[in-house]
């Protein structure tokens, strides 16, 4: 990211790295992009004063709490907004508020109807909590970057995200699964569904995909390891329906990525992950990004 770079400028990179769908096109392959900065889910951020009390409904965004939680930081809400609209609200459905401060009026989308208990104005259920929860997880990136992922899994009420064989081939990378309660103090976690990556490989999702099972710099989510050892697999072995963590079973929700998205020392780009040196590490790289100056 640019310095001095708006979200709405962030936004237009999404798919900068090749011709990838379009935003409708990706909506109905069950796509969704994530650009969710990791300060989004910070405890101000989500603070359930505003959002766990009130449901999702246009009344819901009325009342003083969510007034009063939103005006508090209405850059970084805005964007949390976004995402919990996008997670929470069925595609065709979205959610409008103006501030009374400004008059700026902010209109969030829905695309993945994952509560929609919550989304009707009900306040949440724990499944509900649960999978907003993996959903913001999934989409966070604490580059602040923007980066096409594949998100599976299942709702509040067990319907499952749709999901093409499409879909699968080109996100053929396995990444990460999310899980946890940010509506609570139990947290929120991260482990990776596949081999740690190489000392050459480096990535902008580096909350989930990560070198020896430790994420730097992604609190408040926590890296706890692999999914294999706190998941189940659903039936076709695509996506995990349930993460057992300190005695809590959770709703996760399981991320694939593009192979593109996992840059590897060597191969002729210089990444922002990467760094100058003699060696063949990410952080020494000297194919890609030569020798450091002296």
């Amino acid at each position: 990211m640019e310095e001095g770079e708006s979200f709405e400028q962030q936004e237009s990179l999404a798919t900068q790295e090749s011709a990838m769908a379009t935003a409708e096109e990706m909506a109905l392959m069950g796509l969704s992009t994530n650009g969710l900065s990791t300060n989004g889910l910070s405890t101000n951020g989500l603070s359930t004063n505003g959002l766990s009390t009130n449901g999702l409904s246009t009344n819901g965004l009325m009342t003083g709490t969510f007034k009063d939680w939103f005006e508090m930081d209405r850059t970084l809400r805005a964007t949390v907004m976004k995402y919990i609209v996008m997670c929470a609200v069925p595609q065709g459905q979205s959610r409008t508020y103006t501030s009374l401060v400004t008059g700026q009026t902010y209109t969030w989308y829905g695309l993945l109807g994952l509560t929609p208990g919550w989304a009707s104005g009900l306040q949440p259920t724990v499944a509900e909590q649960q999978i907003i929860t993996a959903c913001l997880a999934a989409h966070t990136n604490k580059f602040g970057l923007n980066v096409n992922v594949s998100v599976l899994g299942r709702g509040a009420t067990n319907a499952e995200i749709p999901y093409t064989s499409s879909e699968l081939a080109l996100f053929s990378e396995t990444e990460a699964c999310f899980f946890g309660n940010t509506f609570t103090s139990e947290g929120i976690f991260a482990a990776i569904d596949r081999p740690f990556l190489k000392t050459s490989e480096s990535t902008s999702r580096a909350c989930g995909l990560t070198w020896s099972g430790q994420s730097a710099d992604c609190a408040p989510m926590a890296h706890v390891g692999s999914c294999q050892e706190y998941c189940t697999l659903d039936a076709t072995k695509t996506y995990y329906v349930s993460c057992t963590y300190n005695g809590v079973t959770y709703k996760p929700l399981t991320t694939r990525v593009r192979p593109v998205d996992i840059y590897r020392c060597g191969d002729g780009t210089c990444q922002f992950t990467e760094k100058c040196g003699n060696g063949s590490q990410y952080d020494s790289c000297a194919a890609d990004c030569g020798a450091c100056a002296p």
